[in-house]
């Protein structure tokens, strides 16, 4: 009996791409015969043509199935529906903007059939895309590497295969905030990277903007990392005792050799910077309530408005 392999495509405003990649896909299948494949394509709330391009593509194949969300729920929020619905032994992540390479699905395979359990693509070179984009990239990748000891290796990708176990681990994590990419560096599991260039869009216009981009990252950050809070505590530590060596500093020399002058300009420096340190020390602390705040309430991750070619 062949194995089954499930990819999950989040696409959101992709009407441009949806007929090249259902066609690069099938070139996929082909290449591989001794495997079946379902192509879970989750219309993450369009405002163009996709999920019509999606419906004809549907009926002109069935394996590539439709799951409609009632609105965008971001890529995380496609992810995670798209995986709830998988049924293969393995599942392939990608987006439809075919800057990952479908093509590269086949030695994902090999790799698992190797034995490894995740198997994800790490990014050499951004082609197509700004030099912010790229400097704000790296500077996530070496951030969140550092905040949680090497755990999210750098320059990976949300394009992967992983083993059904791996996937199923995932759909059985119920937090509300979700950072997929981190949440299979951390279950673990025998991995493996696969570098490779990332190509531009193929068409259309990407709706990764800087400051979705940086949110997401700080989103990542926080959610797999209690540093930011620690360096709270180490701050205050820190800033208490140099305050403390300064005022000692001052009664001394004030002893000593008297005032020497009023000190307006540097009190108000050395107040100025103090409530900067403070109101960042709350920032950090926000953001961390704020991601308690989401996982209290409990709303689901996704809203599905309807399918096609899949079971419930």
């Amino acid at each position: 009996m062949k194995k089954l392999i499930s990819i999950v495509i989040p696409a959101y405003n992709e009407q441009d791409n949806i007929e090249e990649l259902a066609k690069r896909l099938q070139g996929v299948f082909s290449a591989n015969p001794n495997y079946e494949f379902e192509a879970i394509i989750v219309e993450n709330g369009s405002q163009d043509q996709t999920f019509e391009k999606l419906l004809a593509v549907y009926q002109r194949d069935s394996r590539f199935k439709i799951l409609q969300l009632a609105r965008n729920f971001r890529m995380d929020g496609g992810i995670t529906a798209g995986l709830n619905y998988a049924s293969g032994d393995a599942a392939v992540i990608m987006t439809a903007d075919l800057q990952d390479p479908p093509e590269l699905i086949t030695e994902f395979i090999r790799k698992w059939e190797e034995g490894y359990e995740n198997v994800f693509g790490m990014v050499t070179k951004r082609n197509g895309t700004s030099t912010l984009r790229r400097f704000n990239s790296q500077l996530f990748y070496k951030i969140a590497n550092a905040l949680t000891g090497g755990m999210i290796p750098k320059n990976v990708s949300d394009f992967r295969l992983v083993d059904r176990k791996v996937y199923l681990t995932i759909n059985s994590i119920h937090e509300r905030n979700r950072f997929v990419r981190g949440l299979f560096a951390w279950v673990g599991f025998k991995s493996i990277g696969i570098e490779h260039e990332r190509a531009e869009r193929f068409a259309g216009v990407s709706g990764a903007h800087t400051f979705k981009v940086i949110e997401l990252a700080l989103k990542g950050i926080f959610a797999h990392s209690y540093v930011p809070l620690k360096f709270i505590t180490v701050t205050g530590i820190l800033v208490s005792t140099l305050a403390f060596i300064l005022l000692a500093w001052t009664v001394t020399k004030a002893s000593l050799w008297g005032v020497p002058f009023d000190g307006y300009g540097t009190i108000m420096t050395v107040m100025l910077l103090m409530f900067g340190i403070m109101f960042t020390m709350l920032g950090v602390v926000s953001e961390y309530i704020g991601l308690i705040y989401e996982e209290v309430k409990q709303r689901p991750n996704y809203v599905v408005r309807q399918t096609k070619g899949l079971d419930a």
